[in-house]
């Protein structure tokens, strides 16, 4: 039987009653992900301490839903003993010596780690092409990009090798592909999920998020991975919840706003029409829903650009081939060893960044250009909170088209922000943004509604994207029903 098809309460229930063992669902997620290999959704594969692990939890008791369920991990997640590449040359053997908070959370609910999903290099890209590992494949279409960073992540739980998935949101990456590939994405609250262990791109903007099939077992993997963690300054000291508690409640009565950016020009027909028939669902079910202007969104992707590259060039100056990592060759002096090491390490997509980010940090630019934008990401965070004064939820279209072709030539650097245009501005604001699946387009591809909520009103959002989940009852899985 194919068990990792199933709901997971009924897998709990399977566990609990002895009927499947942990290895049972270990030794599927492999058959699945080496039939679907050709995806190129995972950099390093954890066969043989998932089974190992899978086979000690034997003795165990069933305690939790997660209990004994596979999870794959972005690589840029750093595991102790288990390659993180970053999906770079230059980390392509780095094995570190820790677990990332959030893996120490993953295992202490013995969930089984199954692989290392590829990814754009550092993060830094939105199709995921800029991997050193070559590019993950659609599950939808196989000649279409499943988007970026979080693009491995997204195509194994979109192709059903896994329940759950880890990702890392910098200005979408969690989100985009997940609307490209027909699942479900959080991007919770910035400070909600520890960040200690997560590679930095842009620190003040990075956040981890689970990546699954279905609302609620992503509301339950958000459940295990939260909590204030004394190794990250930034992590939030908030009380446990349980997410999942308005799951399955009614909308009547919510309060909806479309903020007019988020609908513009730049999204397609296709994309927008979808968008408009579930607003018309909401409102047939009781909620408001008003279109509303927010000031400084138009302006949210310049001080992305901004302010992530600043913030990586610093971040990636770490990686110089000194103590970790790739080193070059046949160099005769120590300033070779930076130069070429860091030539040959990084591929084009992050010395693009680095160079730009170390232009707006030198000297006075620091205050020009990265200072400033910090000042306008406060005003624009203002702006929200002036939304969420009225209304409970914020919604829109997540991508302006669906998935594209993995041949769209890649030689325009302002088209991988284009791509995350409608996503960025969640960032900016540290705000918690989540993508669903609403529909398809003409050519049967995903395409995704993203929720935005208040700060830490993570429940809420579920509450509203389970009641649309349902409503639509969409069969989501590549090559079903069209």
């Amino acid at each position: 039987m194919k068990y990792l098809n199933k709901g997971i309460e009924e897998i709990h229930e399977l566990l609990k009653s002895k009927i499947i063992k942990p290895i049972d669902l270990v030794e599927e997620a492999f058959e699945n992900i080496e039939k679907n290999q050709e995806l190129n959704a995972y950099i390093t594969l954890n066969k043989e301490e998932a089974l190992k692990t899978a086979k000690e939890l034997e003795d165990k008791e069933v305690d939790n839903l997660l209990f004994g369920l596979p999870i794959a991990l972005k690589d840029n997640i750093v595991t102790k003993d288990l390659k993180t590449t970053c999906a770079s040359h230059i980390l392509e053997n780095f094995i570190p010596l820790y677990d990332a908070t959030v893996v120490e959370k993953i295992k202490a609910k013995n969930m089984i780690i199954i692989g290392k999903t590829n990814m754009d290099e550092f993060a830094m890209g939105s199709s995921s092409r800029t991997s050193y590992f070559g590019a993950p494949k659609n599950p939808w279409d196989k000649n279409k990009i499943c988007g970026g960073s979080s693009g491995g992540s997204a195509a194994t739980i979109a192709a059903r090798d896994v329940l759950f998935a880890l990702g890392s949101d910098t200005g979408g990456s969690i989100r985009q592909p997940a609307s490209y590939t027909g699942i479900v994405g959080m991007k919770p609250t910035y400070g909600r999920i520890s960040r200690y262990g997560l590679v930095a791109f842009a620190s003040s903007l990075d956040q981890m998020g689970p990546m699954t099939k279905n609302v609620y077992e992503n509301a339950v993997l958000l459940n295990a991975l939260v909590g204030k963690d004394e190794k990250d300054l930034t992590s939030a000291n908030k009380e446990e919840e349980d997410f999942t508690r308005w799951i399955g409640q009614d909308i009547k009565g919510m309060k909806i706003a479309i903020p007019n950016f988020l609908m513009g020009d730049v999204v397609s027909s296709e994309v927008k029409g979808k968008i408009e028939e579930v607003i018309s669902l909401l409102k047939e079910k009781g909620a408001t829903v008003d279109y509303i202007d927010i000031k400084y969104l138009e302006n949210a992707m310049t001080l992305y650009q901004i302010i992530a590259m600043g913030e990586a060039s610093s971040n990636l100056a770490r990686f110089d081939g000194i103590r970790y990592g790739f080193q070059a060759e046949n160099v005769e002096n120590i300033e070779d060893v930076y130069l070429e090491t860091r030539g040959q390490g990084f591929g084009d997509e992050v010395k693009r960044r680095i160079m730009v980010g170390s232009y707006l940090l030198s000297g006075e630019n620091a205050k020009v250009y990265y200072h400033k934008a910090l000042s306008i990401r406060d005003d624009m965070k203002k702006e929200f909170q002036k939304a969420f004064q009225n209304y409970d939820l914020i919604i829109g279209p997540t991508s302006v088209t669906t998935a594209y072709d993995l041949s769209d030539p890649m030689d325009d650097p302002r088209k991988s922000f284009m791509d995350d245009v409608l996503v960025i501005p969640v960032n900016m604001a540290g705000l918690p943004g989540m993508n669903i699946p609403v529909g398809f387009d003409k050519n049967h591809m995903p395409i995704g509604m993203q929720i935005i909520g208040n700060y830490f009103e993570e429940a809420k959002m579920y509450q509203l994207g389970s009641f649309i989940e349902k409503e639509l009852n969409l069969d989501l899985t590549p090559g079903g029903e069209k």
